[in-house]
């Protein structure tokens, strides 16, 4: 007999419980093992974080929150703090279907969804024109949600266009309403929204160009293969400014209600037979927050360098 299971034999079996598992553990990929406990505490720390600010609001402290939602900022995968909002939206508003429908992910580590699919069980569709960026995001949802789990996110690398986005939608199996929308694509944002009929979002999120300001409805003009660093090398032209952005949003039925304060840069809309009742519009000009950006230039002096490119006012 091996001199291992003679070992393993002479054990108690309490003893034997404990030698299996560190069996299984150890055999596991050590940087996944890390990775996995890394997502997972950034979880517990922003739910612990979540549930403190909702349970003693008084002692809060930020200096400038413009609407209700600025209160309950936080990160667990989202870039800045939309994870928390998210939250608090749905603890109020309420879900359906638990459905999200998400394009521009890059690789997924800092999407909008990737807290709801992993920690709260929702599902959806997720949209990356990028192919590299697409098979990375395919690793960490597969390492992220294991076995059966891994049939809730769908992963698709497709280009998003005005002319595409219904049938992607369709031949993906959204339609009707689902609970989320996240729109990030650096670009075409205005017009891919404006173009969605296929599905009626309960909540959306747009991406907005700080840099546009908050004075004007721009937004650039629609180009099927925008290509944002070949407009402006230093990727200032893109996007939609957030007058421009809530214009649509009224036209479409939703209502702002305040935008992430830690980077500026996500919008977001409620919509209106959602909201009623349970949370109150607020004025663009209350609820805008300007983009953070590494630079010694302000806003106004960034758009000098984009004001000649083709915009649209909307």
């Amino acid at each position: 007999m091996p001199l291992k299971d003679t070992f393993r034999n002479f054990l108690p079996s309490s003893l034997r419980r404990v030698y299996r598992n560190l069996k299984l553990i150890l055999g596991y990929d050590a940087e996944f093992m890390l990775k996995r406990l890394d997502y997972l505490d950034r979880s517990f720390r922003g739910l612990a974080a979540y549930d403190l600010n909702r349970e003693y609001p008084e002692i809060i402290c930020r200096s400038e929150l413009k609407s209700e939602i600025n209160r309950h900022e936080f990160k667990v995968y989202s870039q800045y703090g939309e994870d928390g909002i998210l939250l608090y939206l749905f603890s109020i508003l309420g879900t359906t279907n638990k459905k999200f429908v998400e394009f521009g992910i890059n690789d997924g580590r800092e999407c909008l969804t990737a807290n709801l699919s992993i920690n709260f069980g929702w599902s959806g569709l997720l949209i990356e024109g990028d192919p590299t960026a697409h098979a990375r995001a395919k690793v960490f949802y597969k390492s992220m949600l294991p076995g059966p789990a891994s049939d809730r996110v769908k992963l698709v690398n497709e280009m998003v266009t005005a002319e595409n986005i219904n049938d992607l939608l369709k031949k993906n199996g959204m339609t009707g309403e689902i609970d989320f929308l996240s729109i990030d694509i650096d670009g075409n944002d205005y017009w891919v929204w404006k173009a969605i009929e296929a599905i009626t979002p309960r909540v959306v999120v747009i991406e907005y160009n700080g840099i546009l300001g908050n004075d004007r409805p721009l937004t650039v003009k629609y180009q099927s293969d925008f290509k944002r660093f070949e407009m402006n090398a230093a990727g200032y032209y893109y996007g939609v400014s957030l007058p421009a952005a809530a214009k649509l949003a009224s036209a479409k039925g939703y209502i702002f209600v305040g935008c992430e304060s830690s980077g500026g840069v996500n919008a977001f809309f409620v919509r209106k037979d959602v909201a009623e009742g349970k949370i109150a519009a607020v004025d663009t000009q209350t609820g805008f927050y300007p983009q953070i950006r590494r630079s010694n230039k302000t806003m106004g002096e960034l758009f000098e360098q984009i004001k000649h490119l083709p915009f649209e006012e909307v």
